[in-house]
């Protein structure tokens, strides 16, 4: 997986390409820890996100969770196969999509 980061000011995009599972989620997670304390809101763009797994949508609750009492935590341009699995999983009960 490649992740790409744009930051504005206190607001922060993300580009995951590719698979984001088990092998994956943890440099995820690693490169989202220490912008939790500084951005105000997180913007997950998944357009070039083919495949998600359990452990990524681990990462992605476990941003949400930090981004509580901010600006919060906006996904978008999910694919069809992708958005399925939130859907299944009941994450589009728990995440915002744009």
């Amino acid at each position: 997986m490649e992740v790409t980061m744009k930051k504005n000011d206190k607001e922060i995009t993300v580009y995951p390409k590719g698979r984001l599972d088990t092998l994956t989620a943890p440099q995820l997670e690693d490169m989202l820890k220490p912008e939790y304390e500084v951005v105000q809101k997180l913007i997950i763009d998944l357009s070039e996100l083919e495949y998600i797994s359990s452990a990524g949508l681990r990462v992605l609750l476990a941003a949400r969770q930090k981004m509580e009492g901010k600006e919060g935590m906006i996904i978008k341009n999910v694919s069809e196969e992708v958005m399925d699995v939130f859907e299944i999983t009941g994450f589009t009960d728990i995440l915002d999509f744009e």
